[in-house]
């Protein structure tokens, strides 16, 4: 009743998607001068808004869909281009950190969404979801899902040791490495899509 190669595909691409690494000192900037009690209450409520927002596509993602009128194969090559310049973000460090605010609570924007639950998670879910027929392949998405979340509470809960231990240069060396991976993923998702057309054709 489980799928272990849907389940490692799917965590390894919001693994490298939503880069717990990288979204650290993000965190630690938006929560600094707050107590470590408040840091633990923002690390749930920013993982919380992501798995909501997350879940809420992966389970109306096809009503979306078919309310807009848009093809899968279009779907997976938009959310490929989406994904590769996310990836060229990675790898040349243009990401820009988002600047903590007074009248909003930096837990729920911009870490719940749209740092954590972005486009390109939401896109990657929906493709999941879409492919995986069966109860044992949506058991295996799902706890991918869950998965993930589980590890960003956990980086995030735990930030300020992690960052005492890998070091700025350790979040830049492994933000690279995931921006390589993710590009490798969204111009295969790129190619998927335009074998689809073709095929379709």
């Amino acid at each position: 009743m489980f799928d272990f190669a849907v389940f490692g595909s799917l965590f390894l691409t919001l693994f490298v998607i939503m880069d717990p690494p990288g979204i650290t000192p993000i965190f630690l900037a938006l929560t600094s001068g707050r107590t470590a009690k408040v840091q633990r209450a923002m690390a749930w409520q920013a993982v919380a808004v992501a798995f909501s927002v997350i879940a809420i596509f992966g389970v109306l993602g096809r009503q979306i869909l078919d309310y807009l009128h848009i093809s899968v194969p279009a779907l997976m090559i938009s959310g490929g281009l989406l994904l590769l310049l996310i990836a060229l973000d990675l790898l040349t460090g243009k990401t820009e950190e988002p600047k903590q605010t007074k009248d909003v609570n930096a837990a729920l924007v911009p870490l719940g969404m749209p740092l954590l639950a972005g486009p390109g998670a939401i896109v990657s879910v929906i493709l999941a979801v879409q492919h995986a027929h069966g109860v044992t392949a949506q058991v295996s998405v799902w706890a991918a899902i869950a998965a993930m979340h589980v590890v960003l509470w956990l980086v995030l809960r735990y930030s300020l040791l992690i960052i005492r231990l890998i070091k700025d240069g350790g979040v830049v060396l492994v933000t690279r490495l995931a921006g390589m991976m993710l590009s490798a993923i969204a111009v295969q998702q790129i190619i998927n899509g335009v074998t689809q057309v073709v095929r379709g054709s």
